[in-house]
Formats: structure tokens, sequence, C-alpha cells
């Protein structure tokens, strides 16, 4: 009876309720496979350090991020919860946290005028502590909603593009309060960049498409951490791969990681399957459409659908429809087509799942130990993007060791000694 009296009392915008008992059996699946979100969420729950604290989550709104809100509230604090993407909203997934106490708003496929109405209702409760993912909520404590960011103590930031953002509010002397790159820890970038992506974006593509990958020609945009993931898989499943990047430090290493590197317009002639991953805007424009193979695929691995011109794709195009969930053809004058995946959005969230559990496990232990650390420290620190403290980095880790029963070895004393020292052996 309480619960049904806290949902009836909250004030939420979910699709449908009845759909909590799907999300509820989503949420406690990805649960048993996050040992390491568990272990904090056992340590929250006897300390409640977040007691009386408000936090603002703005997260892709599936499975994995349920639980990261169960967990930080599972600490004592005040969650509101909202998507980052119009499209990776899973409904039953927002219905299971109301069901659970969480205020929540977000359904999948909103309108832009709902997509920005559900962000500014996850801020009205005031928060003093934001994790964002690709820097919609900061962008509104910076314009509109400005007069909530003096109560702001600190946040965090999941993903590139996100940091992107923050950085250059920063070199401008514009950012509001102190941001922490999650994005940019170890155990983030190093497994949920490059293994989360890579397995991700092709189940997405695969799951979309029901369309073979061994033997077709995959071209990679970007070479940063989650295109490395993603050139890996791609080789795994048969792919021919093909890498470009505007880095030549980045483009030297594909090459010598086996793949061909070539200039964008070169490999748009040769290419069965595109997967952009920059955060960077029209990566794939009206010059590399132009001269794609018939029934090339299009994706994007990046946060914003800019990667993919969708204006260019629409100038070129004399007729588009939609010929399977998450594909849409453009047909050009010459009579090629052309297939958008998900609207040029984040293919392996708004055509599937997300990074596996396991992956997420990692990440968003990062996000609740660095919100921690954000509550602790936040008054002492500037206004400035800070990168995670290697101790909270190591300790994630760790605990993803002892999950995995994996010990190491320990430097004994004279080993220390010989390490820290300077002089002869």
């Amino acid at each position: 009876m309480l619960g049904r009296l806290n949902i009836i009392t909250m004030k939420y915008a979910v699709r449908d309720l009845a759909l909590a008992p799907q999300g509820r059996l989503k949420i406690d699946w990805v649960r048993s496979h996050m040992p390491v979100l568990h272990a904090i969420r056992e340590e929250f729950e006897r300390a409640r350090p977040f007691a009386g604290v408000k936090v603002a989550v703005s997260v892709h709104l599936e499975a994995k991020t349920a639980y990261l809100a169960e967990v930080i509230k599972a600490g004592g604090a005040e969650v509101n919860v909202t998507g980052s993407n119009p499209l990776s909203t899973q409904d039953d997934i927002a219905a299971a946290l109301v069901a659970a106490g969480i205020p929540v708003f977000a359904w999948y496929n909103p309108t832009p005028e709902e997509y920005h109405r559900h962000l500014v209702q996850t801020l009205e409760n005031g928060p003093q502590i934001v994790i964002d993912d690709g820097g919609d909520l900061l962008h509104l404590l910076h314009t509109e909603l400005e007069h909530l960011a003096p109560g702001v103590i600190g946040g965090c930031e999941e993903t590139t593009t996100g940091v992107i953002r923050l950085r250059a509010l920063e070199s401008g002397g514009r950012l509001p309060f102190p941001m922490f790159a999650v994005n940019d820890a170890m155990s983030k970038y190093l497994f949920d960049n490059r293994y989360g992506t890579g397995e991700s974006v092709w189940s997405g593509i695969m799951r979309t498409t029901n369309l073979l990958v061994a033997g077709k020609t995959v071209v990679v945009v970007g070479y940063g951490w989650c295109g490395r993931g993603i050139a890996m898989r791609a080789r795994g499943l048969g792919a021919h791969v093909i890498v470009c990047d505007v880095d030549p430090v980045r483009a030297i290493e594909a090459h010598m990681d086996g793949y061909r590197v070539m200039h964008s317009l070169e490999a748009a002639r040769q290419g069965d399957i595109f997967v952009t991953a920059t955060g960077c805007r029209d990566v794939l424009r009206s010059e590399h459409f132009q001269v794609m193979p018939d029934q090339a695929l299009l994706s994007n691995a990046g946060h914003f659908n800019v990667e993919v011109s969708g204006p260019d794709l629409e100038a070129l195009s004399v007729s588009r429809r939609i010929v399977r969930q998450n594909i849409e053809e453009y047909t050009l004058a010459d009579g090629r087509r052309l297939y958008l995946l998900a609207e040029g959005r984040l293919v392996n969230l708004a055509a599937g799942d997300g990074h596996p559990a396991e992956i997420m496990d990692m990440s968003f232990a990062l996000q609740a130990l660095t919100a921690l650390h954000v509550l602790e420290q936040g008054e002492r620190l500037e206004k400035k993007v800070y990168p995670v403290p290697r101790e909270i980095d190591r300790r994630v880790a760790e605990l993803k060791l002892n999950a995995l029963g994996i010990t190491l070895d320990r430097l004994t004393p004279e080993q220390e000694a010989y390490l820290s020292g300077w002089g002869p052996a």
C-alpha cells in the first residue's frame, strides 16, 4: 500500500506504469551481473552518505542505468532520472523505477519539446549533484536554468562528447561548477569505450539489419577508444576493415594494428557498412553519399545524431521510407539506396540494449564513487574539469578483479625500495 501511495503522490512522466513488472525483471537480471556496483550498494546502504542529497541523472535510460539510480538511492539520495537520448529510453525500465520510488521523466521517442521538458523536470528538484551523459543537464544549468547552478556542488560526465562540451565551457571560463570526466578514467575508456562499444555496436547493427558482417567492407570513422573497439570486433566478425581519422598518430596506430587507412572519400567508394565514432559533426556528408555503393548501411556510435548528416541525405534523396524498424531508406536520383540506421543516433542504444552489463558494472561504479567524491570534496574544488581520482580508478579495477576471483602479485618491500630509488642496482 505504501508503494502505491508513493506513486500516486510522486511527480513523474513515463509512458505506461503497467510496464513496470517486465522492467523490474530486466533490472534484476543486470543487477545479478554487476557485482562491483552491488558491492558499492551494500556500502552505501550501511553508511547512507547521500542522505538528504538531491541527485539528477541523465544517462541512457535502460536497465544498467536504472540499477545505478537504485544504488545511489540506497545511499540515501533523492534521485530524479531522465534519458540522455530520445531513442534509448526503455519505457518498461522507466515504469519500474517509478514503481521503486524513483521519479522518472522520460519515454521512448519523445518530441523535441517533450525531451526538453523532461530534462527541465528532472532538474526542478534543485540537485546538488548531477550525473550527465552528453552534457544536456549541464547545458540547461548553464543557460535556461542557471538560477539552479549555485546549488550544485558538482557532477560527473559519462561520455566523450560530454567531456568535449565541458572543456569548451572551462576554456571560456564559463563552467558553472566542478565536473569530473568519468569518461577519461582508465577503468572506463579502456573497457567501456573499447570492449563495450565494440560489442554493442555490432549487436545493434546485426539485430537491426539481420545481415551478415563477414566478407563485407566496414569503414570505421574515428580511431579513438570506441573506434578501436568497433574495428576490432568487425575484424573478428570477418569483415574487411578500413579506418579513417584526422589524427596522424591514431592513423599510424590503425595501420600498425593491421587495418587499411585512407581518406574518407576514398573509403566511401568501398564501404558496405559505415560506423562513425568521432564526437564531431558532418563526418559523413554529401560528397561521401554521392559515391557510396548501392545499399550501403550508415550508422553512428557517437553521442549526437550529427555525425551522419541527415540534412545532406534528405537534400540528395528523391524518396525516403522506413523499410524495417530503425532503418530508413534514402533513394538518390541515380537509383542508389542508402540505409540510415536508428535516425543516425547511437546505434548500440537506439537500436539495441547498450553495453553488456559486465562492462557497465565498472563504468557505473566509477559514477557512484565519483559522485560520493563530489559530495565530500566539491566545496573545495574550483570550477574546472577534473580527472577521476586515481584511487577511485584503482578501487573499481580491484573490485572487478575480486568479483572475477583473480588475485595479483604484490611488490615486496625490497622491490618498492628499488623502484623508488635512483642509485645503481
